[in-house]
């Protein structure tokens, strides 16, 4: 009977332990590249894709919005994009990075989530976006399946907070605070 306990115990520490994300505060960014699709920028009105990688981001104060490719996951943190939105830090020492992972899209919906990532980068020109066919960055990361994971990063590229999950108000006022410091340092 112990031995069942303890068996069920430590299979169950250890699976907890293997699906955690990657990231943690005080360091940087684990690293991460998507070479298929990539980073979304304009040409005009044309949408270009480049490889991209996590050692791109030191320079400017960043939010990373990892998400799946599912309206739920977009949905989990809209209020921060709307108080990011609202807050209109200057672009020159910020920019939100969102990254898009096609492979956690439901089934059959691939082709809606490119034209979704192609529309925002025409309406927000300014942000970054990452659209990851492969999933290459949440296997890195190991994020949860249709999720949302959202990183704040100083411009030295360094960790100052980060969840996986839907923040709570609070959380979301914490963000913008701390965005704002790092701004304005």
């Amino acid at each position: 009977m112990k031995k069942t306990t303890l068996l069920a115990l430590t299979f169950a520490l250890f699976t907890g332990t293997t699906w955690a994300h990657t990231i943690q505060n005080g360091a940087p960014l684990p690293s991460a590249k998507v070479a298929e699709h990539g980073e979304l920028t304009l040409n005009g009105d044309d949408i270009v894709y480049q490889a991209w990688q996590t050692e791109q981001l030191p320079g400017k104060v960043r939010v990373i919005q990892a998400i799946a490719g599912r309206s739920s996951a977009k949905e989990m943190n809209a209020p921060l994009m709307e108080a990011i939105t609202a807050a209109d830090f200057d672009d020159s020492r910020y920019q939100t990075t969102t990254i898009i992972n096609q492979d956690d899209a439901i089934w059959g919906t691939g082709g809606f989530v490119k034209s979704s990532a192609e529309d925002s980068k025409r309406d927000f020109s300014w942000s970054s976006i990452v659209l990851d066919e492969n999933g290459s960055v949440a296997k890195a990361w190991r994020l949860k399946e249709e999720s949302s994971l959202i990183a704040v990063l100083d411009d030295q590229g360094t960790v100052r907070f980060v969840k996986e999950g839907k923040l709570s108000a609070d959380e979301v006022n914490q963000v913008i605070s701390l965005v704002t410091q790092l701004v304005n340092q």
